[in-house]
């Protein structure tokens, strides 16, 4: 059993900054990977970025240079640190958690709406 719960999503201003974060909990035992997808209204879900056991990171192309993805081990918890924040940036973010040899797990998805 392994839960994912997101929080940090809201309203922010376009060139704004904002930080997810999204904790894991309940039977986590090795993380293969803990990365960050999202989905706008009538389009598919796209991978933004993720960081694998190792420690390295991948992102998107449409935001390098401006989001930063982390992980607190300890805390089971994953973050997305994102500046310089685009009205295109807006949709709702999802964490996922892929575990050895237990497959993927999502969070219930938080909002991220960027706007004047």
């Amino acid at each position: 059993q392994v839960q994912l719960v997101e929080s940090g999503g809201g309203f922010v201003q376009p060139g704004g900054s904002l930080t997810l974060s999204c904790a894991a909990s309940g039977s986590i035992s090795g993380i293969r990977a803990m990365g960050w997808y999202r989905q706008a209204p009538g389009k598919q879900r796209e991978l933004v970025a993720v960081i694998v056991s190792s420690g390295g990171r991948n992102y998107a192309d449409s935001v390098k240079g401006r989001f930063t993805i982390s992980r607190d081990n300890a805390k089971n918890t994953v973050y997305l640190q994102m500046n310089s924040l685009r009205a295109e940036d807006t949709a709702v973010y999802y964490c996922n958690i892929a575990l050895w040899y237990m497959g993927d797990y999502w969070g219930q998805g938080t909002q991220v709406t960027v706007s004047s």
